[in-house]
């Protein structure tokens, strides 16, 4: 992906069986492309690279969770944000699969041993921080102890059970003042939106996961944002 590839590439070895969980998914992400995921222009060939670890644990969505991080609320972009693990990649990082497993270990202090690399998705532009982010999707086959390891970069660390996040009364569409609206979800006083948001619906509905929902709700983001005590970032994903 260092080179902008624009399609799903699966990385998983010869021999390694996709668990049930994210087999369906693997199979709905052979074919995607960047345009399917979003409509954001591609980024600069000069933008900085980086990689999100999007990590499910488990074998069936009632037993399966997905490794979530709160930013801590003085950071310069991004602020008090929920978002997968990930960050800029690094000279010494071979390819984003390295870099995303660094920073979730720098993060959340997960083993990366224990985490089995399936797919990268397309690169994905994120305007205001100016990153071109490459997903890489993971399961988490001997999941370990995860806490926030420097609470300057991460306020709180947490595995979201995938009922609680698909469940209707989770879910509902944020608009931000810019006019843009999307997928948003609200679990154990975490707003999910933007970006990290984005994905996991799509993922969702990828993956046959997902469960109808009243796509009619849309909130206004500044006030959910400050009824969760959030800071809002202008963080899109469309």
């Amino acid at each position: 992906m260092a080179g902008g590839e624009d399609v799903t590439m699966l990385v998983r070895g010869p021999g390694v069986d996709v668990p049930p969980l994210l087999a369906g998914l693997v199979d709905s992400l052979r074919d995607v492309e960047m345009a399917d995921l979003t409509r954001m222009p591609i980024a600069s060939a000069d933008a900085r690279a980086a990689a999100v670890l999007m990590l499910f644990a488990g074998h069936e969505v009632d037993d399966a969770d997905v490794l979530l991080l709160e930013r801590a609320s003085n950071m310069r972009t991004h602020s008090g944000q929920i978002a997968f693990p990930g960050g800029a990649l690094d000279p010494e990082d071979d390819g984003p699969v390295a870099a995303a497993l660094r920073e979730a270990q720098e993060e959340t202090a997960l083993d990366p041993a224990g985490v089995l690399p399936l797919a990268l998705l397309p690169e994905l532009h994120i305007p205001p921080s100016g990153f071109r982010v490459t997903p890489v999707l993971a399961h988490w086959s001997r999941p370990t102890p995860v806490r926030p390891v420097d609470p300057a970069e991460s306020a709180r660390v947490a595995r979201v059970p995938l009922r609680r996040l698909l469940d209707p009364a989770s879910r509902f569409r944020v608009k931000h003042p810019s006019g843009y609206a999307g997928p948003a979800f609200f679990v154990d006083g975490m707003l999910i939106w933007g970006f990290t948001g984005g994905l996991l619906s799509t993922l969702a509905s990828m993956a046959g996961w997902e469960r109808t929902w009243d796509t009619t709700d849309v909130r206004d983001l500044d006030t959910v944002l400050a009824e969760t005590h959030a800071d809002p970032e202008p963080e899109v994903f469309e």
